[in-house]
């Protein structure tokens, strides 16, 4: 596993141990990870977003609606599997 060494204020240092142990962290550096791995997901989730509208500005949809669905949900299951295989956990389900 890499390494990665942060300096920063005692404020924020305080903040993070606060936060590490409210959060049921272990360690500070569980913590980071955890914020780190929701910053990745959220820039995720704002890619996605970003093409379905593209798509949806692109015009009416051309072909098998059912095919579309049956392949995203294919790509949807290949995902978590390769979550799965890195060891990370599932992504929670979110309701907007």
């Amino acid at each position: 596993m890499a390494s990665l060494n942060v300096n920063m204020p005692k404020d924020l240092r305080k903040f993070v141990d606060r936060r590490t142990d409210k959060g049921g962290f272990g360690t500070p550096t569980e913590y980071v990870r955890h914020l780190i791995r929701a910053d990745r997901d959220e820039e995720g989730e704002r890619e996605l977003e970003r093409l379905l509208l593209e798509g949806l500005k692109s015009g009416n949809a051309k072909g098998d609606v059912k095919a579309l669905f049956r392949r995203l949900h294919a790509r949807v299951d290949e995902l978590e599997a390769e979550r799965k295989r890195n060891g990370e956990a599932a992504r929670p389900k979110t309701r907007r």
